[in-house]
């Protein structure tokens, strides 16, 4: 069995399961292929990805057709280094522009609608993103958008794995493994709770599962001392230089 063929099964399993209506799968560009596409469609949703910068492309002909013979399908061969054909949407952060178009994709045999990202911050070296949606009618910010918010999982798992242990249970039994999981993820998720609590006044706020893990450490050691020392608790907590102790050594995700 094949990634694509586990995620395929993974998500037909789960889909009774989902809470919520889901209308979007997001996913990164190893699946963008035509076998997956079409399986998430089978399930009643539209996938947003990203393509290659070489994808091969066609644009829709939407011009006058003649009055026999086969009706014309396209109108060239996509070519991202010529933007005339595409529809500017808005740029979406300084010096980075959104363009759009719905085009046909010759691999996943299919219409989308492709979101080109343009990154002209740096004039010596462009950046550009390919991204797509097999949902045609869906506006291209919403494309950049969702697959902006992806991303985020990337953070979940970094953090999961160096801070909370994800990857540390040497279990093979599969409900061990499960139990294992969910309490790694669980404690990054009370983590994250506490911290946005804390933080809700202060915007923005940048979560750091390193500070948030050093500052229950700095407090278990602070308790040490007091109890340790015989200090008076009150006194030391009412110190006003308590807190500041606490965050010592804090620092940005």
């Amino acid at each position: 069995m094949s990634r694509i063929d586990f995620y395929l099964d993974s998500l037909k399993m789960l889909k009774n399961q989902w809470r919520y209506q889901i209308k979007y799968l997001v996913a990164d560009g190893y699946y963008s292929k035509e076998k997956f596409v079409n399986g998430i469609l089978d399930l009643n949703l539209h996938q947003i990805g990203k393509l290659r910068h070489d994808a091969n492309m066609r644009y829709l002909y939407t011009g006058k057709q003649k009055k026999y013979g086969a009706k014309r399908k396209y109108d060239g061969k996509v070519k991202l280094t010529d933007l005339k054909k595409l529809t500017f949407v808005k740029e979406v952060a300084p010096n980075i522009s959104l363009y759009t178009a719905v085009v046909n994709h010759v691999t996943l045999k299919r219409n989308i609608r492709i979101a080109y990202l343009v990154d002209r911050r740096d004039p010596q070296k462009i950046r550009t993103a390919l991204l797509f949606s097999t949902d045609t009618e869906i506006d291209a910010l919403e494309i950049y958008c969702y697959y902006k918010a992806r991303f985020q999982i990337e953070f979940i798992f970094r953090d999961a794995k160096q801070f909370t242990g994800l990857a540390h249970c040497q279990a093979r039994d599969a409900a061990k493994l499960d139990f294992h999981f969910n309490a790694s993820l669980t404690a990054l998720n009370i983590a994250k709770l506490e911290q946005h609590t804390a933080h809700k006044n202060v915007s923005p706020f940048v979560f750091s599962m390193a500070s948030s893990k050093r500052l229950a450490f700095i407090q278990h050691l602070l308790e040490t001392f007091i109890s340790k020392l015989g200090l008076d608790p009150i006194v030391i907590k009412n110190h006003p230089e308590y807190e500041e102790l606490l965050s010592y050594g804090s620092i940005s995700a």
